[in-house]
């Protein structure tokens, strides 16, 4: 994934994790985001606690934490 994307990516949650304290509400404005800019592939999960097992599209995959909270995106699709 380029940096740009990446910090791209970063932003968004940060905007979202400010704005919302419900994680499906920060997904959602992640995801709804992420659709407006780089089309309806991308997926979103967040939270304080989960694990993933998940195929995606080479250099299409991001997972960062942003406090205690972590993100991961990916391309599938």
């Amino acid at each position: 994934m380029s940096e740009e994307m990446q910090r791209d990516w970063v932003e968004c949650a940060a905007q979202a994790l400010e704005k919302y304290n419900i994680e499906k509400d920060i997904t959602a404005h992640i995801k709804k985001e992420s659709d407006k800019k780089y089309n309806p592939v991308w997926h979103c999960i967040v939270g304080r606690n989960f694990c993933s097992y998940v195929t995606y599209e080479t250099k299409d995959f991001i997972c960062f934490h942003l406090g205690q909270v972590a993100n991961l995106l990916f391309k599938s699709g």
